[in-house]
């Protein structure tokens, strides 16, 4: 990772080695904080961050289930956003922001400490390359009871670390995660597609998995382009006899499954090589059906 000169803190841009925050944090020791990957792409006219509002609209939905107030408006928070991607002079990006409750008191309560926001971006490949190889983890996904699964938060994304690194240690690429009745819930930071006899299915957010921004996207794509789509609970069972099976999720893009648990899927099929041909004409903004999911960086 490329770091970039500038990163937007609380209403102004500070240099890169400057954005710190305080050791007695509250989100850095209790986990409350909320954040977001969303990404700019390059397009004939420009830089564009791909459906930001939608991305802006989760944030602030994550806060809320935590008991976060965020201390700017929506539409601070996109002039926030691209004057941060401009300052930095991406052609194409990755963008994080996060909102925690920093210094302040210690406690689990804490309800004095302030709210902190933070943009930053950085330039950054796609995440899982050209293709996974699974693993089934023996961690399973957090349950609703227990934390806002819904919540893009991120003490919940403990469970998302334990896996990919059982993962990785085991040889493997990435996790899939099962919920604690068994199904299938999500990758350690992507949405699972399974397509099977010419349909796509995935799992539901009852299942554990965030309703992802680009899982959405790849839904709208799919009825585009004639394929059928529905959320319905998956077993591991129904990956191992699927045709294709891909993940997605904005750091990663549309990802082939290659194998779950050394079974074979066959990496990238018709259906999956579709669906990704699309999304990369919609991110940089050669399909003009989807120009509404681009905000140009320069206005």
């Amino acid at each position: 990772m490329k770091e970039s000169d500038s990163i937007w803190m609380d209403g102004a841009l500070v240099p890169w080695a400057d954005a710190t925050v305080h050791v007695l944090s509250h989100g850095l020791h209790y986990g409350t904080a909320v954040l977001e990957g969303t990404r700019a792409f390059e397009t004939a006219t420009g830089p564009a961050v791909f459906r930001l509002d939608e991305h802006l609209r989760r944030l602030f939905r994550s806060a809320a289930m935590i008991g976060l107030s965020i201390p700017y408006t929506m539409d601070e928070l996109r002039a926030a956003t691209l004057e941060t991607v401009r300052a930095n002079g991406h052609p194409s990006c990755y963008i994080r922001h996060l909102v925690h409750r920093g210094y302040g008191e210690m406690g689990i309560a804490a309800r004095g400490c302030p709210v902190t926001v933070s943009i930053a971006t950085w330039e950054w490949g796609a995440l899982l390359g050209a293709g996974v190889r699974l693993m089934t983890s023996s961690w399973r996904r957090n349950d609703h009871t227990v934390v806002p699964t819904a919540a893009k938060a991120t003490g919940p994304y403990l469970n998302s670390v334990l896996a990919k690194s059982e993962a990785l240690d085991a040889g493997y690429d990435e996790a899939l995660l099962l919920n604690a009745s068994g199904y299938v819930s999500e990758a350690t930071g992507a949405n699972v597609f399974v397509v099977r006899d010419g349909r796509l299915f995935t799992p539901p957010s009852s299942a554990g998995a965030l309703e992802g921004i680009t899982q959405d996207t790849v839904e709208r794509l799919a009825a585009d382009l004639g394929v059928p789509v529905a959320r319905q609970d998956l077993l591991r069972s129904d990956l191992y006899a699927a045709d294709e099976a891909f993940l997605c999720g904005t750091a990663a893009g549309i990802v082939p499954v290659f194998s779950l648990d050394n079974r074979e899927l066959g990496g990238a099929g018709p259906i999956t090589g579709k669906l990704a041909d699309a999304y990369d004409a919609a991110v940089h903004g050669r399909d003009d059906r989807y120009r509404t999911w681009l905000t140009p960086v320069t206005t």
